[in-house]
């Protein structure tokens, strides 16, 4: 599984780059075909004080793209629901192959 962090407009601490990658690891439990995993860091360009960060993530799987995105006050927030919500776009996949 090759994976593909890329942040925009700011550079990640090497915490928070850990923190996805090991996360991200936790994948291959509900699809061992996964081939590539991009994610993406952004901050939302709103004239805020506070900007709302928003955590893309993509994953391709043989004949299948899936993509889900999340924005919230922190990365981590943004990035576990959107790994939340890929986890579930994943197993309900893998359920209707098997049905």
């Amino acid at each position: 599984m090759n994976v593909n962090i890329q942040t925009v407009h700011f550079d990640a601490d090497q915490k928070l780059i850990g923190y996805i990658r090991e996360k991200l690891q936790k994948l291959k439990n509900f699809n061992d075909r996964i081939i590539e995993v991009k994610v993406f860091l952004k901050l939302d360009n709103v004239v805020h004080a506070i900007k709302d960060k928003i955590a893309e993530i993509r994953v391709h799987i043989p004949k299948q793209n899936f993509f889900v995105k999340s924005t919230s006050k922190s990365f981590e927030g943004s990035f576990d629901e959107a790994f939340d919500s890929m986890v579930a776009q994943i197993k309900k996949n893998k359920e209707k192959k098997v049905a």
